[in-house]
């Protein structure tokens, strides 16, 4: 069901989230579950993934993992300011030791000059750390958008994971 390098990117992120003894949770938009589907592909999973946040309408990221409305209303949903705060609403709503969260659009519709088709926000958080959020820019189609997206979070959730 899933590529290589996206098994091989989920398995990395379990295998460390492991040695250090790391629960992980997921905020989904634009990925829709992706991330979380990739991590609970791989057989054992269930000792690090607890949980996943689809939040793909801006109701869904306020009222379930708690996004600030006005936060939403000022940046827009795909934003820098709504993944750092999908980030932490999904880390601090599971009570766990690390999330991650994506926002974006993939297309084919829906992009603008300000905000073109592949762009995408990647916020991720763990406890006693900074957060991280990058801004990319993904080519292709949406399900290559997608797939990026989801890869890209996966290595950023290993990344902070080994700090």
């Amino acid at each position: 069901m899933f590529d290589h390098e996206m098994r091989n990117a989920a398995e990395h992120v379990l295998n460390v989230c492991r040695q250090h003894g790391l629960k992980v949770a997921t905020a989904e938009s634009c990925t829709g579950g992706l991330i979380s589907a990739t991590l609970t592909a791989i057989a054992g999973s269930s000792d690090v993934v607890d949980r996943a946040f689809v939040t793909y309408s801006n109701e869904a990221k306020r009222d379930v993992i708690g996004v600030p409305w006005d936060i939403i209303m000022k940046h827009g949903a795909v934003s820098e300011p709504v993944a750092t705060a999908m980030a932490l609403g999904a880390l601090m709503t599971a009570n766990v030791d690390i999330a991650a969260s994506v926002t974006g659009i993939a297309g084919p519709g829906g992009g603008s000059a300000e905000k073109p088709v592949g762009l995408v926000y990647i916020g991720v958080r763990r406890k006693g750390h900074d957060p991280i959020t990058e801004r990319h820019v993904f080519s292709g189609d949406r399900d290559g958008i997608r797939r990026a997206a989801a890869i890209t979070a996966l290595a950023l959730l290993a990344s902070l994971a080994e700090r």
